[in-house]
């Protein structure tokens, strides 16, 4: 069998098999090339033509194991693999943080253009999982100094693997935090991908979510708990000029209910992907002053 033949029977019995794609592939042919470009350590900039061949009975093999599992068992195929690919870099993946696939890799790509004026000297990402998207705004931005937060150990030991994957222990630094807590320094751009499910909503999604740590989803009543606190406590936190990128996904309706006097800048995505929002230092402050902040 050759690799485009089998990449197309293996998407066929993943539909068959009603899998859910929700992990970084938007249908069951993307997934098939992940799983297979994955296991095989195939270029994923060359087309599967370029690559095409016959496949030896070890390769075979293990892709067959690799697919019982994905379909059989419903496990992620970052999962599967032990990697995932965001913003065009490698990284670790594993069930101590949610399988990257946020679409602020798009901004990342683009150099948050034309939000901001210039490269960033200090970035946050916080509840930053496995740590993908500050590390890669430390590979976009090669100056940039770049925390990465998170509430889980477990999370936070993978970012720091990751950080030593990329060589970047000169630059990034991984940190316990509750949201701001134990943070002192400020920063040009905070970037969160807060859990942002209802525990409702948590109980319907497809099987291939529970295998991801639960923390990484529950955002708490309606979903926006943890944004809403985000939200009151960021203008502390940012540089004059500063900007907050916030991902709520299907909970931004929700998030605008919560705050109905804030003009949130809702961000377009080219490759899809949506509840991303914008909001400047001098907005977060008014919003903070609204909530009774002393600031």
């Amino acid at each position: 069998m050759r690799l485009q033949q089998y990449i197309n029977q293996l998407a066929g019995r993943m539909a068959a098999a009603g899998v859910h794609c929700g992990h970084g592939a938007g249908n069951v042919h993307d997934e098939a090339v992940f799983l297979v470009f994955g296991a095989l350590n195939l270029d994923f900039r060359q087309s599967i033509e370029q690559q095409d061949r016959d496949f030896g009975p070890d390769e075979l093999e293990k892709l067959e194991n690799l697919a019982r599992e994905r379909i059989e068992k419903r496990i992620p195929t970052a999962y599967l693999l032990g990697k995932a690919w965001f913003a065009g870099h490698e990284f670790i993946c594993d069930s101590r943080a949610l399988v990257p696939r946020s679409p602020i890799a798009e901004l990342i790509d683009s150099g948050f253009e034309p939000l901001l004026v210039g490269e960033p000297g200090a970035v946050l990402d916080l509840c930053c999982g496995g740590g993908c998207i500050g590390l890669a705004c430390a590979l976009r931005f090669p100056s940039c100094r770049v925390d990465l937060t998170d509430v889980s150990e477990q999370a936070l030991d993978l970012a720091r693997e990751n950080i030593r994957l990329h060589g970047l222990e000169d630059r990034v630094s991984a940190l316990q935090s509750d949201l701001f807590c134990e943070l002192d320094g400020s920063y040009d751009l905070i970037l969160a991908n807060p859990p942002y499910v209802s525990p409702e909503e948590i109980v319907q999604l497809p099987a291939e979510y529970r295998f991801e740590p639960a923390l990484g989803l529950d955002g708490g009543s309606d979903g926006v708990d943890i944004a809403e606190s985000l939200l009151k406590q960021a203008s502390k936190r940012l540089n004059p000029g500063g900007w907050l990128i916030l991902e709520t996904g299907f909970s931004a309706g929700e998030l605008e209910n919560r705050f109905p006097q804030t003009d949130f800048l809702w961000l377009a995505f080219e490759h899809g992907g949506a509840g991303v929002c914008a909001l400047k230092r001098s907005q977060l402050q008014r919003l903070a002053g609204n909530c009774g902040s002393s600031e």
